[in-house]
């Protein structure tokens, strides 16, 4: 028989097994670009007839100056705008951020509903819950760095 000590390290070594090869449903993913970590970009599943989606993620900047995100790419939108969302009074205003998203050194950025985004304009396919789609981010110091958005629930980061 096996004790309940053997179980847990059993357990424990499966798990970071597993984490370690990517087997990791339900957990973020990200890309190390630079003095940078792109952590989980994700967008929502959208209706069939939406014409805009939007992505999310967090940008941690471990360089000693700051960066900015100047521009975005996806397949699903020949047209991406870096948004922000802030409410005034009982009205939400979104505007665009044609000088792009300030990454502060040392500090970690994130794009979330109801916040800064990622815009994705006339959009040309609807994405499910599951599937990826290819984009790309543009760094005013960085450069070009590919990215998969995951897509997840329609109501995910509404909490």
């Amino acid at each position: 028989m096996f004790t309940p000590t053997y179980k847990a390290l059993v357990f424990a070594a499966t798990f970071t097994l597993a984490f370690s090869c990517g087997i990791t449903a339900g957990f973020a993913h990200h890309v190390t670009f630079g003095n940078l970590m792109i952590m989980h970009p994700w967008s929502r599943e959208t209706t069939a007839n939406a014409t805009v989606a939007a992505g999310f993620m967090s940008i941690t900047n471990n360089g000693a100056e700051d960066d900015r995100l100047v521009a975005a790419t996806a397949v699903i939108s020949d047209k991406v705008q870096l948004h922000n969302m802030t409410m005034n009074g009982d009205v939400m205003e979104m505007q665009e951020l044609k000088d792009g998203i300030v990454i502060p050194a040392g500090k970690t950025v994130e794009l979330k509903p109801k916040s800064l985004h990622i815009m994705f304009l006339n959009i040309k396919s609807h994405p499910k819950l599951g599937d990826e789609f290819k984009g790309t981010l543009t760094f005013e110091k960085a450069g070009t760095v590919d990215v998969d958005f995951e897509i997840e629930a329609a109501d995910a980061g509404m909490e």
